[in-house]
Order: C-alpha cells, then structure tokens, then sequence
C-alpha cells in the first residue's frame, strides 16, 4: 500500500494531491471511483469532509464522471451523519487518548522524580557516613600518634632520670668518701697528739721515780707505747670499720630512695598513659555521638524532603486527576446539550414526518371508507326501488360527511396529543437524561475523591511506618552505641585497676627483694638515712 491522493485534483509525480497535501490516507493503488468498497469509499470521505471543513472553499473538480458520481454521494443525508459522528467520534477517542497520554507522561516524571531524589539522598548518605569514617580514622591515627609520643617522651625522662640518679649517686659517694677521709685524717691527727702526750706525761712520771731502773724504765717506756699504739691501731680500725658501715648504709638507703622515685615516676607515667587514653576515648564517644547525631538529623531531614516531594507529586496528581474529572464532566454536559439541541433541532422534522404518516394513515381510512361507502351505495341502489335511489344517495352522503369530519377530526386530536406527548416526552427524556448524567458525573465524582482519599491516607500510613522505622532503627543504633560506649570504658577501668596492680605488685616485690637483701646485709629496713653533718644531699 501507499500513501496516495484523495478526491481531486492533479496528483504529482510523488503521488500527492497538490491541493490537499497534508490530507493522506492508507489507500489502493486505484483512484476513487465505483469500483471502491462501500467502507474504503466512506472513509475517504469521511477524510475529504474534514479537509472541506478545515479549509473552507469548495474544491474544483474535474467535470467527469467520477467526481459528478462522488458530489451526489456527499449529498446524501445518512452518509453525511454518518461522517460526522465517526468525525465526533474520532476527535474524542484522539482527545481521551492524549489525556491519558499525558497522565500516563505525569506518573512516569513523577517516578523519575522521587528515583533521582532517592539517589541523590543516597549519594548524600554515602558521602557523609565517609566523611564520619574518615574523621574516625584520623582520630584513631592521630590518639596513637600522640600516645607513641607520650611513652618516647617517658622513656626519655626515666633514661635522663637514671642519668641523673646515678650521677647524684656517685656524688653523693664521693661527698661520703671525702668526709670519711676528712673524719680520718682529724682521727689520727688527734691520736697523734694524744700519743705525744702521754709519751710525755710517762716521761715525765719516769724522771720523777728515781728508785726505778733506767732499764726497768726503758721497759715500761716501750710496753706503754705499745699498748698505746695498740689501742690507737684499734680505735683506727674501730673508726674505718664504722666508716664503711656508714657508708654501705647510706649508699644502700641512697639506692632504696631512688627506687621509690623510681616507683613513683613509673606510678605517675603509668597514671598518664591512662588518663591520656582515657581522655582520648571519651574524646572518640564524643566524637560518635556527635556523628550519630548528625547522622540521624541528616535522615530525618532526607525523610522529610522525600515524603514532601511524595505528597506534592501526589498532590499535583490528585490535583490532575481533579482536572480532568472536570474537564470530562464539562464535556459529558456539552455532549448532552450538543444532543439536545440536535434533538430539539430534529423534533419538528420528526413531528411532522409523524404527522405525515398520521395524514397518510387518514388518507388510507378516507380511501378505505370511500371504497366501503361506494361499495355500500352499490349495494343499496341494487336492492332499492329506483324512486328511492335519491333519498339512499343523499342519506348515505351525509352519513360519509359526517363519519370522515368525526375521523378527520380524530385524527386532528391524536396529531395535536402526538405533538404535545412527543415534546413532553422530550422534555421528560432530556430531564432524565440530564438527571442520570449529573448522578454518573456525582458517583464518579465522589469514586475520584474517595479513591484520592483512600491514597492520600495510605501514603500517611507509609509515612507514618516510615517514620516509626527510622525513630526504631535511630533508637537502636544509639542504644548499640551507648552499649559500646560503657563496655569501652569498662574494659579502659579494667586495663588501668590490672595495670596499676601488676605494677604495685611488681614494685612491692622488688622493695621487698631489697629490704630483705638490706636485713641479709645487717642494715634494717629503716628509711631514714644518716646523713653527714655537711649538706651534700
């Protein structure tokens, strides 16, 4: 098949009609003319008559047969109603199909809508629970970092601390040592003059006793010095044996304090390792409640914006639908009064075909009772004295008369009540008619609006389950998070209570190693120290 010329005109050599070119139709590859089918043909007039109506002016035709064939059959009445009301018909099909079109259009946007939001939430949701990750790490990075810091710069004060305490050691040693040296020195110098001394007082209790010997003398002399020298030999010794005791005990006490120091900066190291943990971690359960925070008013928002973006979209649909429903309602209204007019058009039409063959009717009584009347004269006059045929004739005359005036006159009032019923029974039709279109137009009305209600209160319902899903998801991940919060922090309390034990317990048992090496070397457990009289401290 082809798109080819309808009607008239000269067709190019593309097969179009130059005169109605926008004007096509699926039709044989034949011209029109009789040989057409009855349906083709009525088509392709329906087509012509909707060009003549769009373009006004009466096309020129070809005097030939053909066209001569195609005007008579335009003017024929039932194929021109028949035109317009596929024409009619046509229009409204196109216009209900470009209304569902176009709604069909709407939902799909509106799918589209409410699919890009979503993912654009999405993306927004994945970017923020990234950056809330990425904050997390850097956290933990940066907590790790500081305590590395934290222990080098410990490890360094102990180191420099021991430096420190065995140079304050070492003094302190030589200070003991000096003094000792210094008590030393003083001691013998004192035995020296204590030995002087009593050489001389002997001396001079020798040259006093003149009965004595000077042998026995020299005897006595030399065993005084010795016992002398003896007892100064002892006393030296006596004095360096304390000398070393005092210093072994100072030093052993000297080392017992630098212990405890010791205990206590590692007491004080471990206190600050654990304190900055635990600052570092309820700086983390901030951190996380301020991130669960966020996050949960970064849902509810994006909560929000979809289901305003669902009801307006619903409300805009509702609102089209609305439209529409009217729209339609109005054109039902005007179909009806199209009808009505056209029916009020065709009442006196109709009236007087009916009053015609009401007439007709008449006419055939006339004529079927002028047969009977002749018939009934015939009769008469055979059977009747010639003399009488007059008075028969005239008798039977004005019977006629009279019978077809009261016929005629039966017939004027059955005319007169078909036209007075007809045009109430139009009325009463139309009325109803009206009545049964505004009660279909109401019901469909109240149908809509009740099927926007039924929606408008399911999307409240799934909004509201949205909304009690998201406060029960919210609920739970910050009960999980306050769970994870308080076994964080039991699990911190633990590690400070055994680490500080095991350190006390270590520090105890290395103070009891060291007292009880003190008690096996005869120095006690006393902490005081006996410092020389000089500060050297």
């Amino acid at each position: 098949m082809e798109q080819c010329a309808l009607l008239f005109g000269t067709t190019g050599s593309n097969g179009r009609d130059r005169s109605l070119r926008s004007v096509r139709h699926p039709a044989p590859r034949f011209c029109l003319c009789h040989s057409w089918e009855p349906e083709r043909r009525e088509i392709c007039l329906c087509v012509w008559i909707v060009h003549r109506i769009k373009t006004g002016p009466r096309l020129q035709h070809p005097e030939n047969n053909t066209g001569k064939h195609i005007l008579t059959i335009i003017q024929e009445q039932p194929i021109r109603k028949n035109v317009t009301r596929q024409i009619h018909e046509h229009e409204q099909e196109n216009e209900l199909r470009e209304q569902m079109s176009g709604y069909k259009r709407m939902r799909r946007q509106h799918q589209k809508q409410l699919i890009a939001l979503e993912n654009k939430l999405k993306a927004e949701m994945d970017e923020h629970r990234l950056k809330l990750q990425k904050e997390v790490e850097t956290h933990a990075n940066n907590s790790s970092i500081e305590l590395e810091k934290l222990a080098k710069k410990q490890v360094a004060i102990m180191e420099k601390e021991a430096k420190v305490t065995a140079a304050d050691e070492k003094k302190f040693q030589q200070q003991i040592l000096a003094q000792q040296k210094k008590d030393l020195a003083t001691f013998l110098e004192s035995q020296k003059k204590q030995y002087k001394l009593c050489k001389e007082k002997i001396k001079e209790e020798m040259n006093e006793d003149h009965s004595t010997p000077k042998k026995e003398k020299q005897e006595r002399i030399s065993k005084h010095k010795e016992n002398l020298q003896h007892t100064q030999a002892e006393e030296e010794a006596h004095l360096l044996s304390q000398q070393r005791l005092f210093y072994d005990k100072n030093c052993r006490f000297f080392r017992r304090k630098t212990m405890v120091k010791r205990h206590e900066m590692e007491q004080q190291n471990i206190r600050e390792e654990l304190n900055k943990k635990r600052t570092q971690k309820e700086m983390e359960h901030a951190m996380l409640i301020r991130h669960d925070e966020s996050t949960r008013e970064l849902e509810y928002r994006q909560l929000h914006t979809l289901q305003k973006l669902r009801m307006d979209l619903i409300r805009l649909q509702h609102q089209t639908e609305l439209e529409n429903q009217l729209e339609y309602n109005k054109r039902r209204e005007r179909e009806l009064h199209r009808k009505h007019f056209m029916e009020l058009r065709q009442q006196p039409k109709n009236l007087k075909a009916m009053e015609m063959q009401i007439k007709k009717q008449f006419q055939d009584t006339c004529k079927v009772q002028t047969k009977q009347y002749k018939a009934l004269k015939n009769h008469q006059l055979e059977v009747t004295p010639k003399s009488e045929h007059k008075t028969i004739l005239k008798s039977l005359k004005d019977e006629q008369t009279r019978k077809l005036a009261i016929l005629a006159e039966q017939y004027e009032q059955s005319i007169n009540e078909m036209m007075a019923s007809q045009a109430l029974r139009l009325d009463e039709a139309q009325e109803a008619e009206c009545q049964a279109l505004r009660l279909q137009l109401q019901q469909e009305m109240e149908l809509l609006n009740a099927y926007q209600s039924k929606i408008k209160m399911q999307t409240e319902a799934q909004h509201e389950r949205e909304l009690q899903k998201l406060e029960q998801r919210v609920s739970l991940r910050r009960a999980h998070l306050e769970q994870k919060i308080e076994e964080e922090l039991a699990a911190l309390q633990k590690e400070r209570s055994e680490r500080i034990k095991f350190l006390l317990e270590r520090q105890e048992r290395e103070i009891e190693t060291f007292d009880m090496e003190s008690l096996r070397l005869g120095f006690g457990n006393s902490v005081t120290l006996d410092y020389p009289k000089e500060d050297y401290r």
